[in-house]
């Protein structure tokens, strides 16, 4: 299949804004309950050098992945938190793997050293994804948050946080 990429823009924002709610409707991708109303909501707390798009050979939007800083503090400029949506279309197509490759290739070349997620033990596909890309469970969030939708609504639910250590910045 032939992807092509690009940077994440408000034209593109009510596909990505689609796809992050189809994300949401499963109900094991985030505790948000809905995507941000507006661009500048989402947008604002972003790394937007870092925020992609990925479409299909026909143009159409097949999933988007960003980065959000762990902090503002400056010892932690290089980490980051990567967030990675397909569309419910493409699910299952590897689209994924084309975009965390890409994600990670353009963090390292912005300067990030570390990704780190934060996953639900059920989102088995996420968890396998970011495993077959580097990522290694670190420890296991317990009773983080309590879901409001979904199968787990009403529930306390773990989150596993996992890490990904560049092999090729941040090592000196």
């Amino acid at each position: 299949m032939k992807l092509a990429f690009a940077p994440m823009s408000e034209a593109g924002w009510p596909d990505v804004q689609r796809i992050y709610a189809e994300g949401i409707a499963t109900g094991i991708a985030t505790f948000e309950s809905a995507p941000p109303a507006t661009w500048d909501e989402f947008i604002r707390t972003k790394v937007a050098s870092c925020a992609l798009t990925v479409c299909d050979q026909f143009g159409a939007l097949a999933g988007w992945a960003v980065l959000t800083p762990v902090s503002y503090r400056p010892v932690y400029h290089g980490v980051a938190e990567a967030s990675l949506y397909i569309s419910a279309a493409q699910r299952g197509r590897r689209v994924g793997d084309a975009l965390m490759q890409k994600l990670i290739a353009v963090a390292e070349a912005h300067g990030f050293w570390t990704l780190q997620s934060s996953t639900f033990p059920q989102n088995q596909a996420s968890l396998a994804l970011q495993q077959r890309h580097g990522f290694k469970i670190v420890g296991i969030r317990e009773k983080i948050g309590r879901m409001t939708h979904g199968p787990l609504a009403g529930q306390w639910c773990d989150t596993l946080l996992l890490e990904r250590r560049s092999p090729v910045i941040g090592r000196d």
